[in-house]
Protein backbone atom coordinates (compact mmCIF):
# COMPACT_ATOMS: atom_id res chain seq x y z
CA UNK A 1 0.00 0.00 0.00
CA UNK A 2 2.57 2.42 0.94
CA UNK A 3 4.64 1.71 -2.55
CA UNK A 4 1.36 2.72 -4.26
CA UNK A 5 1.20 6.10 -2.50
CA UNK A 6 5.10 6.58 -3.19
CA UNK A 7 4.68 6.25 -6.53
CA UNK A 8 1.67 8.25 -6.96
CA UNK A 9 3.68 10.89 -4.83
CA UNK A 10 6.08 10.83 -7.22
CA UNK A 11 4.58 10.79 -10.50
CA UNK A 12 2.12 13.83 -8.68
CA UNK A 13 5.29 15.97 -8.40
CA UNK A 14 6.81 14.55 -11.94
CA UNK A 15 3.91 15.99 -13.55
CA UNK A 16 3.27 18.66 -11.34
CA UNK A 17 6.62 20.27 -12.42
CA UNK A 18 6.23 19.18 -15.59
CA UNK A 19 3.23 21.77 -16.06
CA UNK A 20 4.63 24.54 -13.79
CA UNK A 21 8.10 24.29 -16.49
CA UNK A 22 6.08 24.34 -19.34
CA UNK A 23 4.03 27.34 -18.41
CA UNK A 24 7.08 29.38 -17.17
CA UNK A 25 8.93 28.28 -20.93
CA UNK A 26 5.60 29.62 -22.60
CA UNK A 27 5.89 33.10 -20.78
CA UNK A 28 9.51 33.34 -21.04
CA UNK A 29 9.29 32.25 -24.39
CA UNK A 30 6.69 34.31 -25.99
CA UNK A 31 8.96 37.42 -24.62
CA UNK A 32 6.51 38.51 -22.23
CA UNK A 33 9.34 38.79 -19.59
CA UNK A 34 12.16 40.77 -21.75
CA UNK A 35 9.19 42.91 -23.86
CA UNK A 36 7.81 44.06 -20.15
CA UNK A 37 11.55 45.13 -18.35
CA UNK A 38 12.27 46.56 -22.41
CA UNK A 39 9.03 48.83 -21.74
CA UNK A 40 9.63 49.71 -18.03
CA UNK A 41 13.91 50.22 -19.00
CA UNK A 42 15.13 47.77 -16.22
CA UNK A 43 16.79 45.13 -18.56
CA UNK A 44 19.26 44.50 -16.41
CA UNK A 45 16.62 42.69 -13.85
CA UNK A 46 15.06 40.33 -16.28
CA UNK A 47 16.65 37.12 -14.06
CA UNK A 48 15.49 38.47 -11.39
CA UNK A 49 12.32 38.82 -12.97
CA UNK A 50 12.16 34.72 -14.35
CA UNK A 51 12.70 34.09 -10.97
CA UNK A 52 10.21 36.16 -8.78
CA UNK A 53 7.85 34.37 -11.70
CA UNK A 54 9.32 30.91 -11.01
CA UNK A 55 9.16 31.30 -7.43
CA UNK A 56 5.90 32.91 -7.29
CA UNK A 57 4.68 29.81 -8.89
CA UNK A 58 6.03 27.73 -6.48
CA UNK A 59 5.13 29.34 -3.33
CA UNK A 60 1.37 29.59 -5.02
CA UNK A 61 1.00 26.06 -5.17
CA UNK A 62 2.77 25.22 -2.34
CA UNK A 63 0.25 27.48 0.20
CA UNK A 64 -2.72 26.08 -2.12
CA UNK A 65 -1.67 22.56 -1.57
CA UNK A 66 -0.79 22.65 2.48
CA UNK A 67 -3.77 25.35 3.13
CA UNK A 68 -0.45 27.89 4.39
CA UNK A 69 -1.77 30.21 7.01
CA UNK A 70 0.12 33.38 6.79
CA UNK A 71 0.00 35.92 9.76
CA UNK A 72 -1.66 38.99 9.35
CA UNK A 73 -3.38 37.74 5.91
CA UNK A 74 -6.03 40.30 6.95
CA UNK A 75 -3.86 43.31 5.27
CA UNK A 76 -1.64 40.71 3.04
CA UNK A 77 -4.86 39.50 0.80
CA UNK A 78 -5.94 42.42 -0.66
CA UNK A 79 -2.09 43.58 -1.27
CA UNK A 80 -1.88 40.13 -2.49
CA UNK A 81 -4.76 40.94 -4.64
CA UNK A 82 -3.68 43.87 -6.34
CA UNK A 83 -0.30 43.50 -7.38
CA UNK A 84 -2.10 39.67 -8.77
CA UNK A 85 -4.09 41.56 -10.37
CA UNK A 86 -1.41 44.30 -11.68
CA UNK A 87 0.83 41.05 -13.11
CA UNK A 88 -2.12 39.55 -14.60
CA UNK A 89 -3.20 42.91 -16.12
CA UNK A 90 0.69 43.16 -17.53
CA UNK A 91 1.08 39.62 -18.78
CA UNK A 92 -2.21 39.86 -20.88
CA UNK A 93 -1.57 43.12 -22.18
CA UNK A 94 2.21 42.08 -22.94
CA UNK A 95 0.40 38.53 -24.89
CA UNK A 96 -2.43 40.62 -26.62
CA UNK A 97 0.92 43.01 -28.10
CA UNK A 98 3.19 40.15 -29.31
CA UNK A 99 0.33 38.92 -31.08
CA UNK A 100 -0.55 41.96 -32.75
CA UNK A 101 -4.10 42.20 -31.08
CA UNK A 102 -4.54 45.76 -30.95
CA UNK A 103 -3.21 46.91 -34.57
CA UNK A 104 -5.39 44.53 -36.34
CA UNK A 105 -8.21 45.46 -33.86
CA UNK A 106 -7.83 49.22 -34.42
CA UNK A 107 -7.13 48.69 -38.28
CA UNK A 108 -10.35 46.75 -38.54
CA UNK A 109 -12.23 48.87 -36.43
CA UNK A 110 -10.52 52.07 -37.88
CA UNK A 111 -10.03 54.14 -35.35
CA UNK A 112 -7.61 56.89 -36.22
CA UNK A 113 -7.54 58.97 -33.04
CA UNK A 114 -8.57 58.34 -29.57
CA UNK A 115 -6.13 54.81 -29.50
CA UNK A 116 -4.66 55.58 -25.90
CA UNK A 117 -8.40 56.50 -24.29
CA UNK A 118 -9.67 52.97 -26.41
CA UNK A 119 -7.19 50.70 -24.49
CA UNK A 120 -7.62 52.71 -21.10
CA UNK A 121 -11.49 51.89 -21.30
CA UNK A 122 -10.65 48.45 -21.82
CA UNK A 123 -8.37 48.18 -18.93
CA UNK A 124 -11.47 50.12 -16.57
CA UNK A 125 -13.60 47.79 -17.91
CA UNK A 126 -12.07 44.50 -17.14
CA UNK A 127 -11.29 45.83 -13.64
CA UNK A 128 -15.02 47.16 -12.97
CA UNK A 129 -16.16 43.52 -14.14
CA UNK A 130 -13.54 42.17 -11.68
CA UNK A 131 -14.49 44.08 -8.84
CA UNK A 132 -18.47 43.51 -9.78
CA UNK A 133 -17.32 39.66 -9.96
CA UNK A 134 -16.07 39.60 -6.73
CA UNK A 135 -17.77 42.28 -4.98
CA UNK A 136 -21.50 41.36 -5.75
CA UNK A 137 -23.15 38.38 -4.68
CA UNK A 138 -24.91 37.53 -8.24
Amino acid sequence: MWIRQLLLGILGLSFGIAAAGGLFAFIVGLGVVSDLADRTQTADHILFYEDSIAMGGILGNVFMLFHVSIPGGGWIVPVFGLLSGIFVGCWAMALAEILNLFPILIRRVKIIKGIPWFILAMALGKGIGSCLFYFLKW
